[in-house]
């Protein structure tokens, strides 16, 4: 099975994972570093996983997107800052997107 793992930081959902061929997508090339010494066999992608999955989710056979969710998780009112700003709706844009246009899992 052909796995797209977008916002992939670390690895750490990649973890469990078994028998796949994973293509991981992780904007930070320091990070992406680490996640290609944890999982050598891996396609890695420095690139925006946003911007990625408009380009290239149906070469998957599933796709796996966790963006960052501290603007849009209890994480936004955890902070000890007053930070004011909108949710980073990524998520669901994707999810709408693919709920229209991916055949896969």
């Amino acid at each position: 099975m052909k796995v797209l793992n977008l916002y992939a930081g670390l690895g750490g959902n990649r973890k469990l994972w078994e028998d796949v061929d994973v293509t991981a997508v992780e904007i930070n090339e320091d990070i992406g570093k680490v996640y290609q010494d944890n999982f050598p066999n891996d396609t890695l992608i420095i690139a925006d996983a946003h911007e990625y999955l408009l380009e290239h989710y149906d070469e998957f056979d599933f796709i796996w997107s966790s963006p960052p969710c501290q603007s849009h998780s209890k994480m936004n009112i955890a902070t000890r800052h007053d930070l004011r700003r909108y949710p980073d709706m990524k998520l669901y844009e994707e999810i709408i997107f693919l709920e229209h246009k991916f055949d896969g899992k």
